[in-house]
């Protein structure tokens, strides 16, 4: 704990603040795909996967303020909205961050094969199709749900590109921790879009998401540890020790079972009670071993926390969607 990452980030590559010169993209003209692999470019801009992850929390959040605020379902058009509002609003976050990490994305083997890494879309033509994808939802979310919705959902594409890619993420070993907000917004904006204003099991359910974070992605920075140091993004696990991180791991585990345990006093059962006292001291188990193996000087292993952490939040808000028809 007494490891001063600022120390260590003067001893690893300047983070990558300029961009790097990109070929020519008249160059790959001649290599222009197909319209079936140029569709599959642009839906693979959004990154599909996290925007799954993200929709995961929206749905349970939803169904729990309607549960508490009018003892009912929420309405389906405002599902349907705030599900394809929130969708595209995750796409085009993910677009513009593609557009803008386009120098680092071609020094890194895991995101290398990303299309602009690759030259299958114009930069420019991304970044339109993203700021069009996220001026829709926004709009869409203003005037089919309300515009608190709205509000948090244009927040939280201006924070994950402008404050976490373009600050955060090049400049501060902390990157992944403030860079948490966005991705906890959408049980904020979930919830909004039901009540059309906030609570304070709203912000439980979104700390709980940002404490999860950091673990999340410091085991999966230091499964690709090289490709960060590359690159010169300060991720934790480059400028720290292994050791740092895994305490780091074990602490924000903790702090993220106290915190969803603090859901059931303020209206959740027994059931989501049980499960999230049952995942969560999974969570903070592996956490633990992930420190074990660090400590004996064995492969940390990283990705064991990375997957089990995904199963952790999808079985935590699956119990917390069924706990509201127990309410």
């Amino acid at each position: 704990m007494n490891e001063d990452p600022t120390q260590a980030v003067a001893d690893t590559p300047r983070p990558a603040r300029k961009r790097i010169e990109l070929p020519d993209p008249e160059a790959a003209e001649a290599a222009r795909p197909g319209l079936r692999s140029l569709i599959g470019a642009y839906v693979s801009l959004t990154k599909p996967r996290i925007v799954e992850l993200l929709l995961i929390t929206t749905i349970p959040a939803m169904l729990v303020a309607a549960r508490m605020e009018f003892d009912a379902l929420p309405s389906l058009t405002a599902v349907l909205a705030t599900l394809i509002g929130g969708a595209l609003a995750a796409g085009s976050a993910n677009a513009i961050n593609c557009y803008i990490d386009r120098d680092i994305d071609q020094l890194m083997r895991r995101t290398s094969r990303r299309p602009l890494a690759k030259h299958q879309i114009p930069p420019r033509n991304a970044l339109v199709f993203g700021l069009v994808i996220g001026a829709v939802a926004v709009l869409g979310m203003g005037l089919l749900v309300n515009w608190l919705a709205a509000l948090l959902t244009f927040g939280a594409i201006v924070y994950y590109d402008v404050v976490y890619t373009i600050w955060l993420k090049r400049t501060t070993p902390y990157n992944t921790v403030w860079g948490g907000a966005c991705g906890a917004a959408p049980v904020l904006i979930g919830w909004a879009a039901v009540t059309g204003h906030m609570s304070w099991m709203a912000w439980v359910l979104f700390a709980v998401v940002f404490l999860w974070q950091p673990p999340h992605f410091y085991v999966l920075a230091m499964k690709f540890k090289d490709d960060y140091a590359a690159a010169g993004i300060p991720m934790l696990p480059v400028v720290a020790p292994a050791r740092r991180v895994a305490i780091e791991s074990v602490a924000y585990g903790w702090a993220m079972l106290a915190v969803s345990l603090v859901a059931v006093p303020l209206g959740a059962t027994w059931l989501y009670g049980s499960v999230a006292l049952v995942t969560g001291a999974l969570f903070v188990l592996e956490c633990h071993k992930l420190l074990g193996r660090v400590n004996r000087g064995e492969d940390p292993k990283p990705m064991r926390l990375f997957h089990w952490s995904t199963s952790y939040l999808t079985l935590l808000f699956l119990a917390l969607a069924a706990d509201s028809f127990i309410m």
